[in-house]
């Protein structure tokens, strides 16, 4: 069971955000608390994979965290032969998900790693989920990163990704930040708290518009784009390999 996120209730200096063991020990709390929608979006995420896994290929989850992307392809898999990997680079993130993945109940084989998702090689794969990860990556590596993954992928396989986004429209993505922090405050979150995350964050996630995304999309070689799910600056994504 997570513990609830207290981080950013002290004072002092606000460090830069990482993925770290004060992170992933709290990290099921803050996520919950912090994206409108995220229970719905990961488990979307499993019914997506029902349909688009094939068999005796891989499906991977890149920066998977606490394993909740994992978790749900694993429970809604069902071609044969199928094997799921998760990557993530946070060692405390890894121990924690191995406990998780050790405790569950599915039977699709899934392998841990603790590596650097521009690192790994992508091949035979049918899925690959980014589930809020492509914001984490700097600027200028992401159009490699989904350049390699639509290679690795087989032909019509899908890319799912959900991210924090930014509107076009300046009043509109205004409006958008300040509703999120309501809904923050609502989900008991001071606004000193939110103040504080907000700074630690800052380039460290750097959102982007949907444009951005369905560019990149298609210029890597996936020929559908849409969006299946937003809930004010947040949203998830599918693209489909030609």
């Amino acid at each position: 069971m997570s513990a609830k996120d207290t981080i950013y209730q002290d004072g002092g200096p606000v460090a830069p955000f990482v993925f770290d063991d004060k992170v992933a020990t709290v990290f099921t709390d803050m996520i919950n608390r912090s994206v409108p929608g995220y229970a719905t979006i990961v488990a979307m995420i499993g019914a997506l994979a029902e349909r688009y896994a094939q068999p005796d290929s891989l499906c991977y989850d890149l920066g998977c965290s606490l394993g909740a992307a994992t978790l749900s392809l694993r429970h809604h898999i069902k071609a044969p032969g199928c094997r799921i990997v998760a990557i993530d680079n946070s060692p405390a993130m890894i121990g924690r998900c191995e406990k998780v993945i050790a405790a569950d109940s599915g039977t699709v084989p899934v392998e841990l790693r603790c590596a650097d998702i521009l690192e790994v090689g992508i091949d035979n794969a049918s899925v690959v989920v980014l589930n809020f990860t492509l914001q984490f990556i700097p600027l200028a590596q992401r159009d490699a990163l989904m350049r390699r993954i639509a290679n690795g992928l087989r032909p019509g396989g899908m890319v799912i990704l959900a991210e924090k986004i930014q509107l076009d429209d300046a009043a509109l993505n205004t409006l958008f930040i300040d509703l999120h922090h309501r809904f923050k405050e609502q989900n008991g979150y001071s606004q000193t708290e939110i103040s504080r995350k907000r700074a630690a964050i800052d380039n460290v996630l750097v959102p982007e518009t949907l444009g951005a995304h369905e560019q990149r999309l298609r210029a890597a070689g996936f020929g559908s784009f849409a969006v299946w799910f937003q809930c004010l600056n947040f949203a998830a994504m599918v693209a489909v390999k030609q």
